[in-house]
């Protein structure tokens, strides 16, 4: 591709997976064209009430739709494409590029989702080179990570060549026997990369990520040890793992069964494309379990994050239908909480032993490793791009800062390295790098509502009423601005030592209080035909004044609700004076 002969920058824009981990997400322009890269999603916190996942706020993609020419995926993790099917109903993406097992869960989603129709699924090779636009090449190079079929990508722009390594380690034994494509990397290394971006999750980890193979042996250990029945549970994604769980689950004689959806359909997937080979007697439905002894049995399971409704912690809560627990049964948990999981996990494992079960888990055990490179990895990385500008990415901050520590040791300047946020813009150029102006980069939730979104405001709200309580006042009121009787009141989550009859008199009185002065301000035309109350008004000033009062009487602050009951007509004048309420026609009727 021949060199930029414009001054147009190339802005690269990250909106999600920096300061985090998940939701990876960016944007790459130039020109009047946009192409992204991945889109994935993360999971809810403690305080996000109700939430069932967590995206990237795509503000700035919407209003920008018309210069969207296409989406390239790296690989089949959720943080990565878990995140497009939502997206794909608030605009098109023209084609979409992946790897095969990456496309075939991607296809399931959208089909799930009911907007297959909105884009185009093309699934690519190693050293594929696609081309999106007038101004993209994209270049597939095989990489290892922790999920089979991952890439790294080198993007050809008119500046130069960009590499984004995509969630990489260096792994030169792979289970699957595809190695990572370490000559392309350094055939585009002597020919000059303008920029790395590069995977940060373990920049603070010192050496080499050990390869997935290591964790076989340990594996091997804990199958033959355990007495009765195995549990197993890690990431649905892992590919690889998932493959030696089979293999060693066929040498000890040991039957599967598979729970959890996400597990099923990866598998599915997996030995369709032949990354998972294994004869299908291997596998048995549970019912077909029950009457096997425990030795032969192996439950392979979701659940090694802690999630609230994954099998793993279901059966560990004893809210599974089919599986409980007993003495004598070994779980494994062939994975390490990811940041902000980790009591969601340490609370099952507790669940677990309680039940009877011995429970296998820690990084000690070697039962896991990382998909993630450690420093040695990104070093090396280094060493074979040579890149001009460094761009340290897919990290909290403290692993962006430590992974261009490292740049800097391995010979990249300062000057030409930036440390962003989601939101950044930055602007590179064949001569620098820098921020050049901010998009909107929050948060959009998401839950099981019509609208599938939940606002700030909203969730502020959950927020408020699980940790101090709801307050609710049902009051009527007529047209002369009294109570037509006594307020309920009805608490929930809220602790008080007030009883509740006292409570109630007390509310009545202080809503006398305040339609006493403040009734004329929204009462007017009385003295016509035409009277008017503005009841909206009123129950704003109601609610305010309530919630002040309750705050100061309660000491805490829940969240108030008013329900007020107001007359469905205004009284009318009639010869001699004096007022009477109309009658509705189905009234006279009657």
């Amino acid at each position: 591709m021949t060199k930029n002969e414009t001054n147009s920058a190339l802005k690269i824009i990250p909106l999600g997976g920096l300061h985090e981990i998940g939701k990876n997400t960016c944007v790459f322009e130039y020109e009047d064209e946009i192409i992204l890269l991945d889109a994935g999603l993360a999971f809810p916190t403690d305080g996000m009430h109700g939430v069932n996942i967590v995206l990237p706020d795509m503000t700035y993609v919407r209003e920008n739709r018309h210069k969207i020419k296409g989406m390239i995926v790296t690989h089949g993790h959720e943080d990565h494409i878990g995140g497009i099917a939502f997206h794909l109903k608030q605009f098109e993406i023209p084609v979409i590029y992946g790897p095969r097992l990456a496309m075939a869960m991607l296809e399931g989603k959208l089909e799930e989702a009911g907007v297959r129709d909105r884009t185009e699924l093309r699934s690519v090779l190693p050293r594929d080179v696609v081309r999106i636009g007038k101004h993209f090449f994209v270049e597939y190079i095989r990489n290892t990570h922790s999920i089979a079929d991952s890439f790294t990508v080198a993007i050809h722009t008119p500046l130069g060549v960009l590499i984004h390594t995509g969630d990489f380690k260096f792994d030169h034994t792979p289970v699957d026997g595809e190695r990572f494509d370490i000559q392309r990397l350094a055939e585009h290394g002597e020919k000059g990369v303008l920029c790395l971006m590069s995977d940060s999750t373990n920049s603070e980890v010192p050496g080499f990520t050990p390869s997935e193979r290591s964790v076989y042996p340990n594996l091997d250990r804990v199958f033959s040890q355990a007495p009765g029945r195995l549990f197993v549970t890690t990431f649905a994604s892992s590919v690889h793992r998932i493959n030696m769980i089979l293999q060693l689950a066929q040498k000890h004689n040991r039957v599967v069964t598979v729970v959890g959806r996400s597990m099923l359909n990866l598998i599915a997937h997996a030995r369709n494309l032949g990354y998972i080979k294994c004869n299908d007697d291997l596998f048995q439905p549970l019912n077909a379990i029950r009457n096997l002894p425990d030795e032969s049995v192996l439950i392979l399971t979701t659940g090694s994050q802690g999630e609230p409704m994954s099998a793993m912690t279901r059966i560990a809560r004893k809210e599974h239908p089919h599986i409980k627990i007993r003495q004598g049964d070994t779980v494994v948990f062939s994975a390490n909480p990811i940041p902000g999981n980790t009591i969601a996990v340490v609370n099952v494992i507790d669940k677990l032993m309680m039940q009877g079960a011995n429970v296998i888990y820690g990084r000690d055990k070697g039962i896991h490793v990382s998909g993630h490179g450690c420093q040695e990895d990104q070093k090396l990385m280094l060493a074979l791009t040579r890149p001009k500008f460094f761009l340290p990415v897919h990290g909290e901050h403290r692993m962006l800062v430590k992974h261009s520590e490292t740049a800097r040791n391995a010979g990249v300047p300062a000057e030409n390295m930036v440390i962003i946020q989601n939101g950044d813009i930055v602007e590179l150029t064949e001569e620098s790098i820098r921020v050049a102006g901010k998009v909107p980069s929050g948060l959009e939730l998401v839950d099981t509502s019509s609208s599938g979104m939940v606002s700030a405001k909203v969730l502020q709200e959950r927020q408020k009423m699980a940790e101090e309580g709801i307050v609710t006042i049902a009051a009527a009121i007529d047209w002369t601005g009294k109570l037509m009787a006594k307020p309920e009141i009805h608490l929930r989550g809220v602790v008080t030592s007030i009883e509740r009859s006292l409570l109630q008199k007390w509310v009545q009185q202080r809503i006398e209080e305040i339609l006493s002065v403040r009734w004329s301000e929204f009462a007017q035309g009385f003295e016509t035909d035409k009277p008017e109350v503005d009841w909206g008004g009123l129950q704003e000033v109601l609610e305010r004044e309530l919630a002040r009062s309750i705050r100061r009487e309660l000491q805490c602050q829940p969240s108030l609700t008013l329900l007020m009951q107001i007359p469905d007509e205004p009284p009318v004048k009639v010869a001699d004076g004096r007022r009477r309420r109309t009658r509705t026609a189905a009234q006279v009727a009657s």
